[in-house]
């Protein structure tokens, strides 16, 4: 008759070692089982096995870098950075090194020309027929300008118009509303200059 086998955590599993008493806490006078595991040593091949409360004692005792030099704990903090493999070094691959360090300063260097050009977009040349050159002209600008430029001129014209410094003086108040007007004109031009994409026409 061939004997059947069972997988040890079966219930039908009949074995006398399965049934055995559950192995005691490793602290000496201590009758409790020991249900959990602590390390021997830093090899960690070799383990105690104790109850919850010794193991909660024993792990708040035990230190791993116990008896291990400076040096040998900096050596092992900085291994455990790469999970304690060997990793390569750059030396031994001296033309890829110098390959990537190219390549990443030409990326630096085509994102700091981007920049620039973002932070000047005063290349544009503006037409005197066209409703940004009227503006200009009110405003008594010339190209290429900034936005803070504009701002600037328009404090100072809005400042020099103002009623309250040119009362009953309807030529100043119409100059005033030209003003208001050339200066919302450029305003929303500059924002949709900045705004331009020609990769979207």
């Amino acid at each position: 008759m061939e004997r059947i086998k069972l997988k040890k955590k079966s219930p039908e599993y009949d074995d006398s070692a399965a049934r055995a008493k559950p192995h005691l806490c490793d602290i000496p006078g201590c009758n409790d089982a020991g249900e959990y595991r602590a390390p021997k040593d830093r090899s960690l091949k070799a383990y105690y096995r104790f109850c919850r409360a010794h193991v909660t004692d024993y792990n708040r005792a035990w230190n791993y870098f116990d008896g291990m030099s400076d040096s040998d704990v900096q050596r092992h903090l900085y291994e455990s950075l790469f999970g304690h493999r060997p990793t390569w070094r750059y030396t031994a691959h001296v033309d890829l090194e110098e390959a990537l360090r190219g390549k990443a300063k030409d990326f630096r260097a085509a994102g700091k020309e981007k920049e620039q050009q973002k932070e000047k977009p005063k290349d544009r040349v503006i037409s005197d027929k066209t409703p940004e050159g009227e503006a200009m002209a009110i405003m008594d600008l010339g190209a290429p300008i900034t936005l803070d430029e504009i701002k600037a001129r328009y404090k100072e014209l809005a400042k020099q118009y103002h009623p309250d410094l040119n009362p009953g003086n309807t030529e100043a108040e119409e100059k005033l509303k030209d003003i208001n007007m050339a200066y919302t004109v450029l305003r929303l031009a500059y924002q949709k200059f900045e705004n331009y994409d020609p990769s979207m026409e």
